[in-house]
Formats: structure tokens, sequence, C-alpha cells
């Protein structure tokens, strides 16, 4: 099946469309609607952003009616072309409510067959500090902590996950690494958009990362890139992208 006849996984509320001019403070855009009105939205996405946010391309916004929001907008995609008109998801808060429910509703096969229960933000690691995204767990079924990375970076087709050095991240792949064989551990890349068709680690922004990823592979974590193609009226689950190794040497 092609990505328009795939069922959604998520359907987003009705959108509104604009221009990006300006991105500042990490949570602030200002947006041109189609009146020629200038709206300030909050960016839901605290990283740089690599590749993504080109000034003058159209985006999608959301808009609460709470009116106790300092800001009624919400900048959830943007359009590139890499060469064909691609939508990017830029709503970092939604990878984990899509994932959630496909969990819940066993949409994603590899994992499908081996839980019963699925609970959010679960407390392990050192000294039980950190939060893993989902733990999956069942009678008689050993727990499967899930990590979640949301990603957009990209070099032509190939995903690549982080866009920048994060030791958020690092902490995050060494301690799915630390409970293996106590119990198994998946980490999840979200490529929230339709124009990636393999993943590999982004060497090239954090190296550590890179090395802490094959340390993960040998150790036996279970490495699912998920490609969801994007557009405004929702978003649909293209299954696994064949990943690699390296950045660069695309051996996987």
């Amino acid at each position: 099946m092609t990505a328009t006849t795939q069922p959604f996984v998520y359907r987003y509320p009705e959108l509104i469309p604009g221009i990006l001019r300006k991105r500042y403070k990490r949570f602030l855009a200002d947006i041109e609607l189609a009146s020629g009105e200038i709206v300030t939205a909050h960016c839901p996405n605290t990283g740089p952003m690599t590749g993504i946010c080109e000034l003058g391309a159209p985006v999608m916004l959301s808009k609460s009616d709470n009116p106790k929001r300092k800001l009624a907008y919400t900048w959830e995609m943007i359009q590139l072309h890499t060469p064909e008109p691609t939508w990017v998801g830029v709503n970092t808060a939604l990878p984990n409510r899509v994932i959630k429910a496909m969990l819940l509703a066993k949409q994603i096969p590899e994992l499908a067959d081996h839980y019963d229960t699925v609970r959010p933000e679960v407390r392990y690691g050192t000294e039980n500090k950190s939060r893993i995204d989902f733990l999956l767990t069942g009678e008689g079924r050993s727990p499967i902590y899930v990590e979640v990375k949301n990603t957009t970076w990209t070099k032509g087709e190939l995903a690549l996950f982080p866009d920048t050095e994060t030791t958020r991240g690092q902490k995050h792949l060494q301690e799915l690494i630390d409970i293996v064989p106590a119990a198994k551990a998946v980490m999840l890349y979200f490529i929230n958009r339709g124009d990636c068709t393999r993943f590999a680690p982004g060497d090239s922004k954090d190296p550590k990362y890179g090395e802490l990823f094959r340390q993960a592979i040998a150790a036996n974590i279970q490495i699912l890139p998920c490609r969801f193609a994007v557009s405004p009226e929702g978003i649909r689950y293209l299954g696994l992208a064949p990943w690699e190794s390296t950045e660069i040497s695309g051996v996987g």
C-alpha cells in the first residue's frame, strides 16, 4: 500500500495554514496567516530543528480554545521541498501520544505479541531517577522497556538522530544497555516525515551517541526506526525503515 492508502494512526484537529517568518527563544515562532496577520505560536520543539526550520516555508498551526493559555496557537508541522513537498512534524510532544495509542491497539507488529499492559513514564535506571517512555508487561513475559525519540534530521532519504549533541539521549541509551539482559529494551525512533527510507545514528552531530548506539546493538537492544507520513489531516504509519550502524559507512 502507498502512504495515502494506509489508515491514520492519529488525526489532527482542524489546522490553520500560515508561513514561518521567525523562530526565536526556542519556544516561540512568528507565523503569518492567510489574512496577513502575524501571530506568535508556541514552538513545541526545544532542539535546533536542524534542516527543517526554513523561513518562508508553509506551516500548519493548531489553536486552543483555552482562554488561559498565553499562546493560543501551536506550531504542528512545516512543509519542505526535498525535492518533493513533504510535511514534517514539529510538535515533539505528539510522538509519545501516537506511540501510546499504537501500543494499546497493538499496531506495532514487532512488539504486539509480547505484552498485555502498557505503562507510560515508569521510573527506572540509576537510583530510579529516570523515566522510561513505556514499560510493557505481561504474565510470564519479560518486561520490555521502550524509549521513543522524535527524528526529523535527514541526509537525502537517510533519517538521522540526534541532530545535535544530546547528553540526555546518551544517558537513555546507556540506561537501556544497563538493564539488559534482566529485561528487554527497545529504542524506537519516530521518523516524523514520510520521505525517509533508511535510518542511522547522527555520528557527525554526536559521536558519543553513535558509539552508544553501536554498543546498544551489541547488547541486543531492539532498534525500531518507525516511518510515519505526516499531512494536515493526520499521521499514517509506514512500517520500519532499515537501519545502518553508522551515518557514514551505510553498514547495518
